[in-house]
């Protein structure tokens, strides 16, 4: 799979939810490829975050794909409803079900694309069953439950790793990092092999979020050119 862009998604947690169609239109202006919605039950991680109304509401607000992560035990409960609102991506935690295969096939058969996501402790070997199958790999370069934490560097680690997994086995899956992704580090995560960077507090928090994209982008295209 060669690699030719990278793209930004913010993450609509950090947003002023007071003014989200503003926020989401001037991310657009700045070339963002995705909205990452973040799920959160207060179980799964301590917690509680969006549900389907607001990913129902994004949908009629922007014509970006809508990648909703779900951080909650038991994914496959609410696949449908999510699916039915308009994500366009679903992301499920390999930590958080009994039965991923099962719910990934779930999500497929909504003709959607389907993700797995890590967490920082969990190894990439605990995915090698259904690398050929998902759209999306999800490494979290946080522990989940909240955003403008610390990248951590050992997802560098795992991001190349599945890189190198993608490349042997001519996999067709996304890399996508999340957490404490910042101008200062995301060429690093681009140079291990990240194709999407999620970021919500390094661009709803500054006073130009299209800028931050931008220049997000920016790095992230500069990094593509760089010998790993």
């Amino acid at each position: 799979m060669s690699r030719t862009r990278v793209e930004v998604a913010p993450s609509i947690l950090a947003a002023n939810f007071a003014n989200l169609g503003d926020e989401i239109r001037s991310v657009e202006q700045g070339g963002a490829g995705l909205i990452h919605v973040d799920v959160m039950d207060g179980r799964f991680v301590p917690n509680i975050s969006l549900g389907v109304p607001v990913v129902a509401s994004l949908r009629k607000a922007t014509r970006l794909p809508l990648d909703v992560h779900l951080m909650i035990i038991e994914p496959e409960r609410y696949v449908e409803a999510f699916a039915e609102a308009g994500a366009s991506i679903v992301t499920v935690h390999q930590e958080a079900t009994c039965h991923l295969e099962r719910v990934l096939s779930a999500i497929q058969q909504h003709k959607i694309g389907a993700g797995v996501a890590v967490n920082p402790a969990t190894p990439v070997a605990a995915l090698s069953e259904v690398l050929e199958r998902v759209e999306l790999v999800l490494v979290m370069s946080v522990n989940p439950g909240f955003g403008g934490q610390s990248f951590l560097p050992v997802a560098l680690r795992k991001i190349s790793q599945l890189r190198e997994l993608r490349e042997r086995y001519h996999y067709r899956f996304r890399i996508e990092v999340d957490g404490g992704i910042t101008a200062e580090n995301a060429a690093d995560a681009v140079r291990a092999g990240a194709d999407i960077l999620v970021a919500g507090t390094s661009v709803f928090h500054t006073p130009d979020a299209a800028g931050a994209v931008r220049k997000l982008i920016q790095v992230g295209v500069e990094a593509l050119t760089q010998k790993v």
